[in-house]
């Protein structure tokens, strides 16, 4: 809690609990998209402000369409992001940039969002889809082992010092080394064949 919104002080403040119960629900929400195992993209053609930039960040990457937007335009309203905005945009942006965005309200669209490294790839309004597709089966021919292995050890480490994050690293590389995903990939490798990964740990 922010050291100036003391408990008692919530407390005298009827509606506050009820938004406070509101913002969880929204976080939970959006912390289950994010644990996900699997690799989650968000497709964005048009708008996507304050809870839509919310959700879309807290996937694995963004694909925009040309004539998308992005904002956190709650300042506007005299609110706050409220579903890990000021959390997971500072993180992927850089504190800067974020603080501009939220503190100004101001909507960007997908090429300056790619600029700023919001977006991973701006792409025609007709090929969005067929570019998301393609990705998404790319990362689908992969081991899934080490597709969850990756994810969270980025995930957990982006949250804790260096060193913590090179020994989860640690541990997610004997989990996949100890996986029959490892021993089909390299055998693939071998014979010089595609690899026809499993997914299970043994």
């Amino acid at each position: 809690m922010l050291p100036f919104f003391h408990r008692h002080i919530l407390d005298t403040l009827h509606p506050v609990c009820d938004w406070q119960d509101f913002a969880q629900k929204g976080h939970d929400t959006i912390n289950k998209l994010q644990s996900l195992p699997i690799p989650v993209i968000a497709a964005i053609n048009g708008f996507a402000l304050g809870g839509g930039t919310e959700i879309a960040i807290a996937c694995d990457f963004i694909y925009a369409s040309e004539n998308a937007s992005f904002g956190q335009p709650e300042i506007n309203l005299g609110l706050i992001p409220g579903f890990g905005g000021t959390q997971r945009l500072p993180r992927l942006i850089g504190k800067n940039r974020a603080k501009e965005l939220i503190l100004t309200g101001k909507m960007i669209p997908a090429v300056e969002g790619k600029e700023m490294g919001l977006v991973n790839k701006v792409c025609s309004q007709d090929t969005l889809m067929d570019d998301v597709l393609k990705i998404a089966k790319t990362m689908a021919s992969k081991g899934k082992v080490s597709l969850r292995a990756a994810k969270e050890a980025i995930n957990s480490g982006m949250d804790v010092d260096l060193k913590t994050g090179c020994m989860y690293e640690i541990d997610a590389f004997a989990l996949c080394m100890a996986s029959e995903d490892s021993k089909e990939g390299t055998s693939a490798f071998l014979e010089k064949r595609k690899p026809e990964f499993k997914g299970n740990l043994k």
